[in-house]
């Protein structure tokens, strides 16, 4: 999470309050951000299920989803971003599955529930994304892009991730179904926000996404 002061302390507060099938554990990583978010943070009433971890310096989400898959305990791991476009009550849904044994790993579609309310080439540029990485891994993905990326922690920690920017979220979908994973995908809302609201993923992105899904279809 990198400059959401304006957001993240209702992001934790919403994931305390959920009503969730299991005990929860809430690693929140600071990316080195520059905004005041970590004086918001120090601001949060502490409690046991909840740890902040900050970063040095920037490193990008790649690099704070390392952080955090890397220092999880718990049975479960799910992303959840510091802004306000999902709300991570839709978490309790998507971790049930997994907590059933019908899967070891569940991605939140925006897609399946119909076309979300975001810009026509965002949407343009996901279902490329998407499209490239079923045809390259024989996925059947509707929302490659997805933040919400739920899967055992013994998996999580297995893929050694490298990516360090937003090319996470392909290098991700990438090594799961190289390894053969079956993904789950279930519908979730979605409230996209414009870059003055602070977005910031960007077109290039989109290109270093395709070199990132070559790179791991055609190497080990």
């Amino acid at each position: 999470m990198y400059n959401e002061a304006r957001t993240v302390a209702e992001v934790i507060q919403r994931l305390i309050a959920i009503d969730l099938p299991a005990p929860r554990e809430i690693l929140v990583v600071n990316d080195g951000s520059t905004d005041g978010t970590r004086d918001v943070l120090d601001q949060v009433t502490q409690r046991p299920e909840l740890r902040i971890i900050h970063a040095e310096k920037n490193g990008g989400k790649g690099s704070a989803i390392r952080i955090g898959f890397s220092q999880a305990t718990g049975t479960i791991v799910a992303i959840q971003d510091a802004d306000l476009e999902l709300d991570p009550a839709q978490l309790a849904e998507l971790t049930q599955p997994i907590l059933d044994g019908r899967t070891r790993v569940v991605y939140g579609s925006r897609f399946l529930a119909g076309r979300p309310d975001a810009p026509w080439l965002s949407i343009f540029a996901n279902q490329v994304l998407t499209g490239v990485t079923n045809l390259l891994f024989g996925g059947r993905l509707t929302d490659m892009e997805t933040c919400y990326k739920v899967m055992t922690r013994e998996i999580a920690q297995s893929l050694n991730l490298e990516s360090n920017r937003f090319d996470i979220e392909p290098e991700i979908t990438a090594k799961l179904l190289r390894s053969g994973h079956s993904i789950l995908e279930l519908p979730i809302r979605f409230e996209p926000r414009s870059r003055a609201q602070g977005k910031k993923i960007g077109w290039r992105d989109g290109f270093r996404a395709i070199q990132v899904l070559v790179k791991y279809r055609f190497t080990r």
